[in-house]
C-alpha cells in the first residue's frame, strides 16, 4: 500500500506536536477502523472504546512510525492488536459482528447496503430470501478461522488489493490468494443449498 502524500504531511505535522493534524487523521480513518474492529468483536458497545484506545496508542507510538508503509497499514495493525488485547483481557474469542446487531445504523455498512439493493421494490418472498442469504453469509464468515476471516473482510468489505492485504497481514501474496479462495469456498458451500432452493422457486 503506497503512502498517501496527504497522510505523510499530516503525520509529519503531528510528530511536531500539531494535534489538529492528528485529529484530521482520526477523522479520516475513524469509520474504517471502527468497521474493522466491528468485524472482530460481537459487543457493539466496545467498538468505539477499542477504536479510541487504538488511536491513543497510535498517537503515543507516532515517533516510532518511520513511514516505510502507509499510515493506514500501520494504524490497521495497531487496531487489530488493540482489539485482540481487549478480547484476551475479557476472556473472549474474536467473533464477527452480525449485521443484525446494530450494523444497519452505519450508512457505510456493506451488508445493509446490499440488503437495501436486494430488497428495493422486491416482493415479500424476495425480501425474506435476501435476508436469509445475508444471515447465511454472516454465519459463514463467523465460522471461518481468524486468518481466513481477516483476508475475506479486507478484500470484500474494505476492497483492498491482494498486494495491500499481503502487506497488512504480513504474508506472501500466494497465501492471501489461498486464504480468500478458501474463505469464498466455505461461504459458497453454505449458500449453495439456499440458492439451489431459491433457483427452483424463482426461475
Amino acid at each position: 500500500m503506497n503512502p498517501d502524500p496527504a497522510d505523510v504531511q499530516l503525520v509529519e505535522r503531528a510528530k511536531r506536536g500539531d494535534m489538529r493534524a492528528f485529529e484530521m487523521l482520526v477523522i479520516k480513518y475513524q469509520r474504517r477502523i471502527e468497521r474493522l474492529i466491528a468485524r472482530m468483536v460481537r459487543d457493539v458497545d466496545l467498538v468505539q472504546d477499542i477504536a479510541q484506545e487504538a488511536f491513543i496508542r497510535a498517537y503515543r507510538a507516532l515517533p516510532q512510525f518511520r513511514g516505510d508503509s502507509a499510515f493506514y497499514t500501520w494504524l490497521y495493525r495497531i487496531a487489530v492488536n488493540t482489539a485482540k488485547k481487549t478480547l484476551v483481557e475479557l476472556k473472549r474469542d474474536p467473533l464477527v459482528l452480525e449485521s443484525a446487531s446494530g450494523g444497519g445504523q452505519d450508512d457505510d455498512d456493506e451488508t445493509s447496503r446490499v440488503e437495501r439493493e436486494l430488497t428495493d421494490g422486491a416482493t415479500p418472498e424476495a425480501v425474506l430470501a435476501s435476508k436469509e442469504i445475508a444471515e447465511t453469509v454472516n454465519a459463514a464468515i463467523e465460522a471461518l478461522s481468524d486468518d481466513l476471516r481477516q483476508a475475506i473482510t479486507l478484500r470484500e468489505i474494505e476492497g483492498l488489493s491482494y498486494e495491500e492485504i499481503a502487506e497488512l497481514m504480513n504474508c506472501p501474496i500466494g497465501t492471501v490468494r489461498s486464504r480468500i479462495f478458501r474463505a469464498r469456498e466455505a461461504i459458497a458451500q453454505r449458500l449453495r443449498p439456499l440458492l439451489d432452493t431459491r433457483e427452483g422457486e424463482r426461475w
